[in-house]
């Protein structure tokens, strides 16, 4: 059984000071890791937020943004140097720029997109400069230097390596003038994984993965809202639990699987905390099943 390796990552330099940054707290303390083999644990406290944004760049702190993402990269590559299991808790979605930096470093990774947005916004369409919705584009090389080019090793990820898997907001993002995402991107929208069914969908999407290493980023507003109210930018529908357990446990146990991050779900929107305890579960399945394999 691989053990894992827990990396506490709770940033909202991408978003804005509220519940999300408490995202570890509520898993763990659900039961996340009971029964897991867990080698190492640490936590990464991001540096102050500043809301002015930034007048050259025209995003939300992307000097810090980087530096974290240097930071977190230096922990998920410890964690791969020792042959674990990095689970990122965040946090909002910039963390992915940490995790994918590490992957870099070693060569060229892959990534599973499991996001209800496709965060491909340029910070000119962006109306609040909030960089968590546009790592996608960033990692890809789309967007300020600060960002795009981490040690020199920009674009962290090529279009072609990159799997966006049951999006669902193409009609707000064209609305606000989003860039369009590049041919070369897998893009897998919520009606084509509907229309293909979520076995066959998410076989497609491992498939269209490069045979290297990849990384699964999940935002929990991929879900149906009427499961994951919990999320600071809802929209309505989503996958449904049994279509996330079925594409996560299955992206979790390719061998090509090298890490997992978890964003955005904010237990303030969960009071009675019915929400953090089915997450909970999901993400547990797909983990007990990695174990299983390795």
């Amino acid at each position: 059984m691989q053990s894992l390796a827990i990396i506490e990552a709770p940033s909202v330099l991408g978003l804005r000071p509220g519940g999300v940054s408490d995202l570890p707290r509520a898993l763990r303390g659900a039961g996340l890791l009971d029964g897991f083999r867990v080698a190492r644990e640490e936590r990464l406290d991001p540096p102050e937020y500043d809301e002015v944004r930034d007048p050259e760049t025209a995003v939300l702190n992307p000097t810090a943004i980087a530096r974290y993402a240097l930071t977190l990269a230096d922990a998920v590559e410890s964690a791969l140097d020792q042959d674990l299991f990095p689970l990122v808790l965040g946090g909002d979605c910039t963390i992915l720029l940490g995790n994918l930096l590490a992957l870099r470093r070693r060569g060229r990774p892959g990534l599973l997109f499991l996001d209800g947005h496709t965060d491909f916004y340029q910070p000119s369409a962006e109306p609040r400069g909030e960089v968590a919705s546009m790592e996608l584009a960033l990692a890809t090389g789309r967007g300020p230097a600060v960002l795009t080019d981490l040690e020199g090793r920009a674009p962290l990820l090529r279009d072609e390596d990159v799997v966006a898997f049951a999006f669902r907001d193409a009609a707000e993002s064209s609305q606000a003038g989003m860039q369009p995402l590049p041919a070369a991107l897998h893009a897998m929208d919520l009606p084509t994984v509907r229309e293909l069914g979520i076995e066959p969908a998410t076989h497609q999407a491992l498939t269209a993965l490069p045979a290297a290493p990849f990384w699964t980023h999940l935002d929990a507003d991929v879900l149906h809202d009427n499961v994951m109210p919990a999320v600071d930018y809802r929209q309505p529908d989503g996958l449904t639990w049994p279509e996330l357990d079925h594409v996560l446990t299955a992206a979790l146990t390719d061998d090509r699987c090298r890490g997992l991050d978890v964003t955005i779900f904010n237990p303030h929107l969960d009071p009675t905390g019915t929400i953090t305890t089915r997450f909970t579960a999901c993400l547990r399945r797909a983990l007990a099943a990695r174990a299983l394999t390795q």
